[in-house]
C-alpha cells in the first residue's frame, strides 16, 4: 500500500477483545481506518441486516471478528450459535465477494476433538465436540464455499484487557481468595488479542497488495509455546506478585473436578507455521504477552 493511503478495515462486533484490540493498533499503525460494526446496524441473528450494513461501510477488507461464544450456554441454543457462527459467517463472506473486497474469518480450536499428541496442523480432521465447534465449523465451510479471496484464521485461550477472559478472572479471584482450583490437563496456547490485532493488520496488508494463493485458506494464529490453565494461571499471579498486587496459589485439578456442559479439547495446542512461512506472522511467547496485558490491567495510569 502507498505511504499515506489508509484503507478501510471493516470488523464486525463493537465489544469483542479482538475487536477493541484492533481499533487500538489499527489506529496507531497508519495503515488502516478500522470501523467496527454491530447491533442494530449489524446483527448477525438477523441476516437481513449483513449485506446493506457491509456494503453502507464501504470495506477495502472485511474481518469476521464478531460471534456466538457462549460455549456451555450454546448447548441449550443450538439454532442461534449455527445462525450467527455458521450461517452469518456464510453472509459475511458472500457479502464481501459481491463487493470483491478480501475477508478474514476468526475461528477456534474447539473445531478440534482434542485428542491429538502434539500441536494440531491446519490438514488435520477436525472433530467438535459440542455445539459451538460445529457452528465455527460450519462457518469456516461457508466462507470458504463463498470466496475465494478467505483467510480463516483459527485461534484459542484469547484474553486481553477487555471483556470477559481468564486472564482477568484469575486478577479478580485474587482480590479474595487465597488459593484456586485451576484444571491442569488441558493444554494449549495463551494468546492475546492485541498480538492477534497486529497479526490480523498484516494479514489483511498482504490479501490487499497480493493475490497470491499461498496468502489464502486456512490458517492458526496462537500465541508462541504452551501452558496448561494451571500454568497459565501460575504466571498470571507470578505477575501480580511482582507488581505488588494480589495473587493466590494454584492448585492443579483434572477436569473431572470441574465439569461443564460441554467437555473442552484436553489439546488445543495450534502449530502456526504455515502462517509464519506464508504472511509472515508469527506470535511473541505467551509469557511476554501475558505479562503486558497484566501490568496494563494492574497500572494506576488510565
Amino acid at each position: 500500500m502507498g505511504v499515506g493511503i489508509r484503507k478501510r478495515l471493516v470488523v464486525t462486533g463493537l465489544q469483542g477483545q479482538v475487536v477493541r484490540c484492533l481499533a487500538d493498533r489499527g489506529t496507531l499503525s497508519g495503515m488502516f481506518e478500522v470501523i467496527a460494526l454491530g447491533r442494530p446496524c449489524l446483527d448477525l441473528s438477523q441476516p437481513e441486516t449483513i449485506f446493506r450494513a457491509i456494503e453502507a461501510s464501504t470495506p477495502d477488507v472485511l474481518i469476521s471478528a464478531a460471534a456466538y461464544t457462549a460455549v456451555d450456554q450454546a448447548e441449550a441454543e443450538p439454532a442461534l450459535a449455527q445462525q450467527i457462527n455458521g450461517t452469518a459467517a456464510g453472509k459475511l463472506a458472500k457479502s464481501a465477494a459481491e463487493l470483491n473486497v478480501p475477508i478474514i474469518h476468526l475461528s477456534t480450536d474447539y473445531v478440534f476433538d482434542g485428542n491429538k499428541d502434539g500441536p494440531y496442523v491446519e490438514t488435520d480432521p477436525v472433530a467438535p465436540l459440542g455445539v459451538y465447534g460445529r457452528s465455527k465449523l460450519s462457518g469456516e465451510e461457508a466462507v470458504a464455499a463463498a470466496t475465494y479471496n478467505h483467510a480463516i484464521l483459527r485461534t484459542a485461550w484469547v484474553y486481553s484487557p477487555y471483556g470477559k477472559n481468564f486472564l482477568k478472572t484469575m486478577l479478580r479471584l485474587a482480590e479474595t481468595r487465597d488459593t484456586i482450583n485451576v484444571v491442569a490437563d488441558q493444554i494449549g496456547n495463551p494468546t492475546s488479542a492485541e498480538d492477534i490485532a497486529d497479526g490480523l493488520l498484516t494479514v489483511a496488508g498482504n490479501l490487499l497488495e497480493r493475490s497470491d494463493e499461498a496468502l489464502r485458506g486456512t490458517f492458526h494464529i496462537a500465541g508462541a509455546g504452551n501452558a496448561s490453565w494451571a500454568e497459565f494461571a501460575a504466571e498470571i499471579f507470578a505477575n501480580a506478585r511482582a507488581l505488588g498486587a494480589p495473587f493466590a496459589e494454584v492448585l492443579p485439578i483434572p477436569s473431572s473436578a470441574y465439569p461443564t456442559p460441554t467437555k473442552r479439547p484436553a489439546n488445543s495446542q495450534l502449530d502456526c507455521d504455515k502462517l509464519a512461512a506464508a504472511h509472515g506472522v508469527r506470535l511473541p511467547a505467551w509469557q511476554a504477552s501475558t505479562a503486558k496485558v497484566v501490568a496494563k490491567l494492574l497500572s494506576k495510569c488510565p
